[in-house]
């Protein structure tokens, strides 16, 4: 008859239990994974997968009991961790998001609204569109595949039970949605500064041949303009997409190498 004691069976728990935990934190909040078109069922079967893949190559971890307050206290403290991670990336990402919606104010498209299913409301199309773009860019580029491999380092970072989840590093974490803004600042800023000219010419095209609707003919010319200037740019678009992607991974690590040690 096959029998499992207690110590055994904490120490199955601490092997796989905490490890598949923070995995599906990560899961839950990062990009392309913890999109809302991904069904529940898939996310946490590829969770399950995935943390199951990590914990078989993590070294052995301390002695712990699950049990207890202080066990439990370390499962929460891993998914927290996990949706730091996630926060962190998704937080970055979104300064596609946050260019789009500028451009598309400057542009006169703001109004032209299309339901995202990410965020369950309805959101610019200009956005969408570059949202989209960002989307393909970040699967051909295997950043999919980066965030599993950053999940995998974060144990060797942040050990299970060896940091604690209070002090400076969800301040920094925190501090990535103004990085976020100024990323979306700097992608729209081009587009912004073309829009910006088009209108000065309108103006004074407006006060010269004041018999010019100018209700009737700015909004083509700087919807034209901008959408010219969007298709001349793609070109440039995966580069500064690849620079984003490559500082949201820095500063999750930065965020893990912060959580302070006990």
């Amino acid at each position: 008859m096959l029998s499992i004691t207690s110590a055994q069976l904490d120490a199955l728990l601490l092997a796989w239990i905490y490890p598949v935990a923070r995995v599906l934190g990560m899961i839950a909040t990062a990009p392309i994974f913890g999109s809302a078109v991904v069904p529940r069922r898939l996310r946490l079967v590829a969770g399950l997968v995935i943390g199951a893949a990590i914990a078989s190559v993590l070294p052995p971890p301390p002695p712990l009991q699950p049990g207890t307050w202080f066990g439990m206290a370390v499962f929460v403290q891993q998914i927290l961790i996990g949706i730091g991670m996630g926060l962190g990336l998704r937080m970055v990402l979104s300064a596609v998001d946050i260019a789009g919606d500028i451009i598309g104010l400057q542009m006169g498209l703001s109004f032209a609204t299309f339901f995202d299913p990410n965020s369950s409301g309805q959101t610019a199309v200009l956005a969408e569109f570059l949202g989209l773009l960002s989307t393909l860019t970040f699967l051909a580029l295997n950043g999919h595949l980066l965030m599993i491999d950053v999940l995998a380092r974060s144990f060797e970072m942040a050990p299970i039970g060896g940091v604690s989840v209070t002090g400076p590093a969800w301040l920094m974490l925190t501090r990535i949605g103004s990085v976020a803004f100024a990323c979306g600042l700097l992608i729209s800023l081009p587009i912004v500064t073309a829009l910006l000219i088009t209108n000065i010419s309108l103006a004074v095209l407006t006060r010269t041949a004041p018999q010019l609707n100018l209700f009737a003919i700015g909004f083509p010319i700087t919807s034209t303009v901008g959408l010219v200037i969007i298709l001349i740019s793609l070109n440039a678009f995966a580069p500064v997409l690849q620079s984003i992607f490559e500082q949201g991974f820095e500063l999750i690590g930065i965020f893990l190498k912060t959580l302070p040690a006990h």
